[in-house]
């Protein structure tokens, strides 16, 4: 998903590590980590890609953007195959580049952020991408955050089936976020800054959020 449809997001991220000094590759060849298939019923061919990536994925750390990806490979990989991913995901990632003084950046910025359903809900991480953003100026949140915050519309395969659903849901959220006066929504999922950013409100992943706000200076670390 990120890499085809928001590209912007992959380029953000090789900036933000390029610029910490964080060695990384990147797979050729790679392939959707089951995720869709698991949520949208198809649990045999999501269990067959399951053990195609399996096959290729080494024991080094691995970074995602996505949401869904993350949960995935965090929750549904143990859960169906017994077996611990080193996963990671890239707001955990920045807030640790963040605090380490590997990144330095200017306090210039008034967000608002949307937790991710994956992200948020199903795997607890509320905070991370809350620290960043704090380090970057103002966080207002929205009148649902947290644990009651409200779905962006595009997941579990609505976006796909039921697009004017998923349109009605991302016009709420909008409004929501359009309330606390932010220029910017934030977000830490490649499928909710695609279903959120065309409506009216500059909407961006926490990756291009931070490349935006980084300083040349390291010298500056925050708690």
């Amino acid at each position: 998903m990120g890499r085809e449809r928001v590209p912007e997001i992959v380029k953000a991220t090789e900036q933000v590590l390029d610029y910490a000094g964080v060695s990384y590759s990147i797979f050729e060849d790679e392939k959707c980590c089951g995720s869709i298939l698991l949520r949208t019923g198809f649990i045999e061919d999501a269990k067959e890609r399951i053990r195609e990536n399996l096959n290729i994925l080494s024991d080094s750390r691995l970074l995602v953007s996505c949401a869904g990806c993350y949960r995935t490979f965090k929750v549904d990989y143990p859960r169906l195959f017994n077996v611990e991913v080193n996963v990671i995901h890239t707001s955990q990632l920045f807030y640790q580049l963040l605090k380490s003084g590997e990144i330095q950046v200017r306090k210039n910025l008034r967000v608002t952020y949307h937790d991710p359903c994956h992200l948020s809900r199903y795997c607890g991480e509320y905070d991370a991408p809350r620290k960043i953003l704090k380090a970057l100026g103002d966080l207002v949140e929205m009148e649902d955050h947290g644990m009651d915050a409200q779905c962006c519309g595009a997941g579990g395969g609505v976006k796909a089936a039921y697009p004017h659903i998923a349109e009605k849901i991302s016009q709420k959220r909008i409004k929501q976020a359009l309330n606390t006066g932010a220029e910017i929504l934030c977000t830490s999922c490649p499928f909710c800054k695609y279903n959120l950013r065309y409506h009216g409100m500059k909407v961006m992943d926490i990756s291009e959020v931070l490349l935006t706000s980084m300083e040349v200076s390291k010298s500056t670390k925050i708690n």
